[in-house]
């Protein structure tokens, strides 16, 4: 009713303006009859205007304020010489004038209307009132002033009252608009001028108050209403330019980094265009940014769930739609759901186009696999946050300083820093290294996997680490690891190196058995013109555009599985030690879930993993995780399971699996515990981080690592105390101190801080943990926290002292993923692989595709998934890279550790500073180190092991394995016993049970 009293009060004030518009017509002096048809109607307007005042007044809550008001203001000089004029018998102009300033009410009624949405479109409403409105209030006051001329007289028809109206002139009311149009503007054209000394005044602070006024809202109205058209006109594609489309979560933080990310791998001149479909017009911020790369960026406003905007960015004709996701948002799961409405929107204009999207929670990418147009095969792919996030978490939580190990590979240093400390050049030196992919010589073919990869170490200081496989007699592609010397190489392989650059990587495809077979400088190796480099083409970097890479993948209908011939071969081969030597067997059988990726066990129900203080049957843990989450019965689910699935990967063994101890508040952990109650060892305790008696209670100090994970998302007035809890148990558990025993004989298969080093003198060191961070800024709340001399103060965190041990984490790098993925989908793949456990895109959809079609895989499958490499930290001392001679720099023990064991090194875990005896001794990441990088007695390295491979020499085997007396058990995989029959093969082989686990069913998916 409200609403409706006020639509129909603002229509009669324009009605009773238009009257005054046609009476001030009449000559300034002539008093109108009451006769006049224009009278009763008016006064039937002020009429209802007297009972809105009072029903105003009666409502007002400040009745003195209200007196004060705009609107009553008009109400008092306007209704009553309606009636006055009405009782005299005559009509007079007044200050009727005044209703004009009732067009102030435009925006607010133009809103009830629904006429108007956007903020733009409101903004400018509101400009425009206030221009209109002044325009006619001041027009009016130079034409008359007060109702009752025999008083006041009139400003230049009547002239100054104390002249007796000898300096008055004949006015009109339009003539009065034209006077303060030209005025405004600041043009005074000087043809009708104020003679009058109230006129004059009025225009002396008029002029002032419009150069205030009317120069800020005539330009920004000009710009609000020219870039609405600005940003509605079409992209039109054009025939040889491509150019990709951008949408989703379009921010000024969101273009910024993905520009950067996305211009990063544009060699040269950029020829590509962007386009941006965002939903509102940009800001003033986002479009300064959009203009510094004009020639290459466009902004339409739109949004990808209409087809008319869809076909206004040419969307059939861009090379991928690209769906950015807002990882700090308050709900992650309507983020996700509105992403997958426009990819379903987007596929449904378009089927062939290939989308790329960013989603928050992992339970979400099923959704995009029932589109029936969603295709892995022409590129389409996904980025998930929380399984990312929480897979780097975990490998970080296996080997400590993996974390940190794999960051390096994606993360972009653009800096300028001077290191203060000798270990920092080590450190900033590896940050150049990045994940890279290059076709492979075709001399290469029918080599194995370890002599090509140390050929191209030792000839093109290349480190090849894994390559994609194609069977010779099948199109399906797989992903391997350091694959085993029974893997021969095929022609137009694709190899995965850890360099500097790609143009350092085209080393492996120039390569020619013939010309460089004597050459052992790099940048000697070249293309060359003998007849078998003319034999195939160049292929820089794989950029993977719409439909270029049919080639190189699996198709929709051979993209299941690798055959089951192959997948038998491999079961038979990888079991087999290149050194001849075999693993133990577990008495128990083990339980695989259905793809063989990950340990099973029946559900557990949650009451019997809930841990309680006082519990005299409570485990007492050693060498166990803690994790600590912060959550509560209303908060968003940050998908523990991401971070549980690497922790139970099938390539370790039920043995080596560590306890994991939840600890948080117990409502949380009820959400969340039917996507864990497959998962063995698994403990919940509630309770909180922030209390010291809660972390004794879990026996942290004889935890492998304590990872902190981020809070969920909750809305916060600003983004620097989203890390609040995080930082506060950090803090909490750094005040811990663990005694150190005296020195133990190593045993193998745990390996601890104090085994890896000489110096066991220490008395005192810190529990390890790992830190994760939402706002990297707040990193030096960490730095302050660890007693840390932050050298490179002031820089990101990707150059701080924590980052490059290993103890905090942060998940913005993961924005530049997008990019990656568009330019070469491949690296996603293989970032994927390591961090989760081996589940790649096609994996997860061969496995929902077999549960569909009822397809149960046999032994020989689930143990072809099972046999592949892990990461491992090994010390070179009590494991078998001990027996390699000689290994003074890190190229000999690389040729060493490949040749004999079959073993990748591809990093150092080093000591900062050796000479601090007394101290704990923290230990820094070297990515790929260089050839002639000479090796510490301390020294740990960063290994891809194959499956089969024992590490620990059985004559170190300590007398009493016993765990209860080593304390600060690190997270280092252990090795196990060798055996060497084939009857022992076969029974490790059938020893592994496969049950159906919800995992990747279709079924848990819907949950």
């Amino acid at each position: 009713m409200g609403q409706v009293l006020a639509i129909l009060v603002f229509v009669l004030s324009i009605g009773s303006l238009i009257i005054y518009f046609i009476n001030s017509r009449d000559p300034v002096r002539k008093c109108s009859s009451h006769q006049d048809k224009t009278v009763p109607v008016d006064l039937s307007f002020n009429v209802f205007f007297t009972f809105y005042f009072g029903l105003r007044f009666w409502a007002a809550e400040d009745k003195i304020k209200f007196w004060l008001e705009i609107n009553s203001i008009v109400d008092i000089f306007t209704i009553p010489p309606t009636f006055v004029s009405y009782y005299l018998k005559s009509n007079w102009l007044g200050l009727r004038f005044l209703r004009a300033l009732r067009l102030l009410e435009l925006p607010k009624i133009l809103q009830i209307l629904k006429v108007i949405k956007t903020s733009n479109s409101v903004k400018l409403a509101k400009l425009l009132s206030i221009v209109i409105s002044t325009w006619f209030a001041a027009a009016g006051f130079l034409h008359l002033t007060f109702p009752l001329p025999s008083l006041f007289g009139q400003v230049e028809n009547s002239g100054d009252p104390w002249l007796n109206g000898r300096n008055s002139q004949s006015m009109s009311y339009f003539e009065a608009v034209y006077l303060v149009t030209a005025t405004m503007s600041t043009v005074g054209f000087g043809d009708i001028v104020a003679k009058t000394t109230l006129g004059r005044t009025f225009i002396i602070f008029f002029t002032l108050g419009s150069l205030i006024l009317f120069a800020n809202c005539i330009p920004e109205m000009v710009e609000l209403f020219t870039s609405r058209k600005k940003y509605i006109k079409p992209y039109k594609a054009v025939k040889g330019k491509k150019f990709i489309v951008v949408c989703g979560n379009i921010t000024v933080d969101s273009v910024t980094a993905f520009l950067r990310n996305f211009l990063h791998h544009e060699s040269g001149a950029i020829n590509m265009d962007i386009v941006f479909l965002g939903e509102a017009p940009p800001t003033l911020e986002l479009e300064t940014i959009l203009k510094c790369s004009l020639s290459y960026t466009m902004f339409i406003c739109g949004s990808a769930l209409t087809f008319e905007d869809l076909k206004r960015v040419s969307m059939e004709y861009a090379e991928a739609c690209l769906i950015l996701a807002n990882p700090l948002c308050s709900d992650l799961n309507a983020e996700d759901n509105s992403n997958i409405m426009r990819v379903l929107s987007i596929k449904n204009y378009c089927s062939h186009t290939r989308v790329i999207i960013e989603l928050l929670q992992s339970h979400n990418k099923v959704f995009l696999s029932k589109i029936p147009t969603w295709n892995w095969s022409t590129g389409d792919n996904i980025i998930c946050f929380a399984e990312l996030k929480l897979g780097f978490i975990a490998q970080g939580c296996l080997v400590p300083g993996l974390c940190t190990f794999l960051t390096t590979l994606f993360i972009e240093q653009n800096q300028k820093v001077f290191p203060k400390h000798p270990w920092q050049k080590y450190f900033l030196n590896s940050l150049k290294n990045k994940i890279l992919t290059q076709r492979l010589s075709n001399d290469f073919v029918g080599m194995t996997f370890p002599a090509v990869s140390r050929l191209c170490f030792v000839k093109m200081h290349l480190m090849l680490i894994a390559i994609q496989y194609r069977p010779q007699f099948h199109n399906c592609c797989s992903l391997i690891l350091n694959p085993s010397a029974q893997v021969k190489l095929t022609k137009d392989t694709l190899g995965f190196f850890i360099a500097e650059s790609p143009q350092a990587v085209k080393r492996a495809f120039f390569y020619c058995s013939t010309c460089h077979k004597d050459v052992y400088t790099p940048e000697l190796i070249e293309k060359c013109d003998c007849k078998n480099s003319q034999q195939q083409a160049l292929g820089p970097d794989i950029v993977v555009m719409k439909g270029n890479n049919k080639k190189f993948t699996c198709n929709s209908e051979n993209q299941n599985f690798i055959s089951r011939e192959q997948e038998s071969f491999l079961a038979s081969t990888t079991f087999e030690n290149r050194d001849g030597a075999y693993d133990s067997v577990e008495d128990t059988a083990e339980q695989l879930d259905s793809s063989g990726m990950f340990h099973w066990c029946r559900s557990t129900p949650l009451d019997k993993v809930i841990l309680k203080r006082f519990d005299k049957s409570k485990p007492e843990f050693r060498n166990h995780i803690v994790a600590c989450v912060f959550g509560d019965a209303q908060s968003a689910l940050i998908g523990l399971r991401n971070f549980v699935m690497p922790l139970r990967a099938s390539n370790y063994t039920r043995k080596e699996l560590k306890d994991i101890v939840f600890l948080g508040a117990l409502e949380y952990f009820q959400r969340e515990w039917r996507f864990l109650q497959n998962f063995p060892k698994i403990h919940i305790f509630p309770g909180s981080a922030l209390y010291t008696g809660d972390l004794h209670a879990v026996n942290i100090e004889q935890c492998s690592m304590c990872a902190i994970l981020a809070s969920p998302s909750k809305p916060l007035s600003s983004q620097l105390l989203v890390d609040t809890e995080t930082i506060m148990a950090t803090l909490n558990i750094q005040s811990l101190r663990i005694s150190c025993p005296t020195p133990m004989p190593p045993v193998p298969g745990v390996s601890t801080a104090s085994t890896f080093s000489k110096y066991q003198e220490r008395r005192y060191q810190q529990i390890p943990i790992l830190t994760e961070l939402k706002n990297p800024s707040n990193i030096h709340f960490i730095e302050q926290m660890g007693g840390m001399d932050w050298a490179l103060k002031g820089a990101s965190l990707h150059l701080s002292t924590s980052f490059s041990r290993g103890t905090v984490f942060s998940a913005n790098f993961l924005d530049s993923l997008l990019a990656t993925a568009f330019y070469n989908y491949h690296v996603l793949e293989l970032l994927q692989m390591l961090v989760t456990g081996g589940i790649s895109p096609q994996m997860e959809q061969c496995l929902v595709q077999e549960k569909s079609y009822g397809i149960q895989a046999d032994c020989a499958t689930v143990t072809s998934r099972r046999s592949r490499c892990k990461l491992e930290l090994l010390s070179l001392d009590h494991t078998i890279l001990s027996d390699i001679e000689p290994r003074k720099t890190f190229g000999q023990l690389f040729c060493g550790s490949l040749d004999n064991y079959g073993i990748l090194c591809v990093g150092l875990y080093r000591v900062m500073d050796e000479k601090e005896k007394n101290l704990e001794h923290k230990r820094f990441v070297i990515t790929r180190p260089a050839n002639d990088c000479h090796l510490l007695p301390s020294d740990l390295v960063f290994c891809a092991i194959p499956f089969s491979t024992a590490c620990y020499k059985t004559e170190n085997v300590s007398s009493n394995p016993s765990l209860e007396n080593i304390a600060n058990v690190t997270s280092l995989t252990p090795g196990r016993h060798r055996v060497g029959t084939e009857a022992e093969k076969a029974s490790l082989r059938s020893s592994s049970q496969v049950y159906p686990l919800k995992l990747f069913t279709s079924s848990f998916f819907d949950q």
